[in-house]
């Protein structure tokens, strides 16, 4: 059958649905199914899927209805756009709602949410939103239920039913979360809208909110007020169940007993009449599969009529095909060739097979040997790591050395002029001059910086070229610092208090570009 001729009956299903005849609706969606299937037509397959599902969510067997739904899931996924996906995920999220499962219908609302988000489809976003936010509030996360709301109102300010969707169930919201002001005004504001039959659903669940929003503020009275207001009219069982629990729990807070077990009298029998609907509902259900089985007999037992007429073509096909053979029985020459040639193929193919195989093995071996050669890269540059800050501590040494020389002389000198008789002696004081010129530093600087460059390469020529403004002391005072030397050693090596040395650290850092002195030796290292 052509395509037109599948959705025709999907659309006559949908009809039928319409009509609450599920058992017509389900013959005429299975068998649009099975034409599908036959013509690997995906659209058509899972918009079959998709309303049979429907209908066993009608009949109130939510275990098939899901069974339906993810299969047409899965189709969408495999083989469809994702506004497909969309729907389906839609209802299954609303089957876990009905089941009671928060955690399972919230996934599956999200998973709608953020791919109507992805495909920029705004009204579906809006929808799902709407679903979140009543499914959060089931699970008492009101916060980021008012936040999908707040979504939704925005997206259907223009759209008066969606809006007063998402209005109703923001109401319940502030209710939960004891903002019953809020709650109580903004349901005043849509008590006016629920003028139709189209919305007494929404009229009912807006006077339990109202009543329950008194009931909370102590105001029995109103509360009992808007309750009854809520039974006015013609309910369904459901409904009537909700509303009678709401009024047994007034009661009971007033320690109303007798009127609180009356209203349970009714609510059980409210409760008795919905559970006879389910079970007349599974019973159809029930009745609707077993002639559904039936039909899917008949269309494998038509199945294997054409499989057996397939059978007797085939015996004619081989017939012919036998008489073939025996007239390219000529052919055979030919065809050994050929087969000669397949084996030849097939050699040479498991030859080239080996040598790539080899090739792969000489890859790895040369992997295995630059790894090899990469470690002892890094342990050669850390044993010369280990040998530049061995002669660096050498060099502290040696600095640190001549620092307390000097200070032993300068002392010496100090306490030699202190003596009358030592100024006046032309011999002694030819020796102070001596030991004074032990005290110049220059010679000792210029054996230092030799010794240092020996060992840190180009660092002070570095140190030069990119920072101008540093000086001699600077470089000095930088050299020390690259060393890993305290401040405490510096301050000695430059006879200088350990708090003069700190400040000197902070101006050198600064003319290098940094804004602390903490970051110096790190910046030293990254310059070498």
């Amino acid at each position: 059958m052509s395509q037109e001729s599948e959705r025709e009956l999907i659309e006559s299903g949908i009809e039928a649905m319409t009509q609450k005849d599920h058992e017509k609706s389900l013959e005429l969606l299975v068998r649009a199914k099975s034409l599908a299937l036959q013509n690997e037509n995906y659209e058509d397959l899972f918009l079959a899927l998709n309303n049979i599902g429907a209908n066993y969510y009608s009949m109130l067997d939510y275990g098939e209805a899901l069974s339906n739904y993810i299969e047409a899931y899965d189709i969408a996924i495999n083989h469809l756009q994702p506004t497909y996906e969309i729907s389906v995920l839609n209802n299954i999220a609303i089957l876990y709602s009905k089941e009671k499962n928060f955690d399972k219908a919230e996934e599956n609302f999200r998973k709608a949410y953020n791919t109507a988000n992805d495909n920029k489809e705004l009204i579906k976003k809006g929808l799902y939103a709407i679903n979140l936010g009543a499914v959060l509030n089931e699970k008492n996360d009101l916060t980021t239920a008012q936040e999908f709301l707040k979504e939704a109102i925005q997206i259907f300010e223009n759209d008066p039913k969606m809006l007063l969707e998402a209005n109703l169930i923001l109401s319940n919201n502030y209710m939960l979360g004891g903002r019953y002001k809020e709650s109580i005004k903004l349901s005043f504001q849509l008590e006016s809208q629920f003028f139709t039959e189209e919305y007494k659903e929404h009229k009912v669940s807006n006077y339990l909110i109202i009543s329950k929003s008194y009931q909370k503020q102590g105001d029995f009275k109103k509360a009992m007020f808007y309750a009854n207001k809520a039974l006015e009219g013609r309910l369904n069982i459901e409904n009537k169940i909700n509303v009678y629990e709401h009024l047994s729990d007034l009661h009971i807070e007033q320690s109303d007993f007798k009127s609180a077990l009356s209203i349970k009298d009714t609510l059980l029998i409210a409760q008795n009449r919905l559970n006879n609907i389910k079970n007349g509902r599974l019973f159809e259900s029930n009745k609707v599969k077993f002639e559904i089985q039936n039909y899917q007999k008949e269309l494998l037992y038509q199945q294997e009529k054409i499989k057996d007429q397939g059978k007797q073509f085939y015996i004619l096909l081989f017939a012919s095909f036998f008489i073939v053979v025996i007239i390219g029985w000529a052919l055979r020459n030919s065809f050994m060739k050929s087969r000669q040639k397949k084996i030849l193929h097939e050699k040479t193919e498991e030859l080239t097979n080996l040598e790539l195989d080899k090739e792969k093995t000489e890859k790895i071996l040369l992997e295995k040997q630059l790894k090899e050669k990469e470690t002892l890269s890094l342990l050669q540059q850390e044993k010369l790591k280990n040998e530049i800050d061995f002669k660096n501590r050498k060099l502290s040494s040696k600095a640190l050395y001549l620092s307390d020389r000097n200070n032993l002389i300068n002392n010496i000198i100090e306490d030699l002029d202190r003596i009358y008789h030592v100024r006046r002696d032309p011999e002694l004081k030819s020796h102070i001059q001596n030991l004074k010129g032990l005290l110049k530093t220059e010679n000792e600087w210029e054996s230092f910086i030799k010794h240092f460059e020996e060992v840190n390469h180009g660092f002070i020529n570095k140190l030069k070229t990119e920072y101008s403004l540093l000086n001699t002391n600077d470089i000095r005072f930088l050299s020390y610092i690259y060393m890993n030397l305290s401040v405490k050693e510096i301050s000695h090596i430059f006879n200088i208090t350990p708090e003069a040395c700190r400040k000197r650290k902070e101006r050198v850092s600064k003319k290098l570009g940094l804004h602390h002195g903490s970051q110096l030796y790190d910046h030293l290292y990254k310059i070498n």
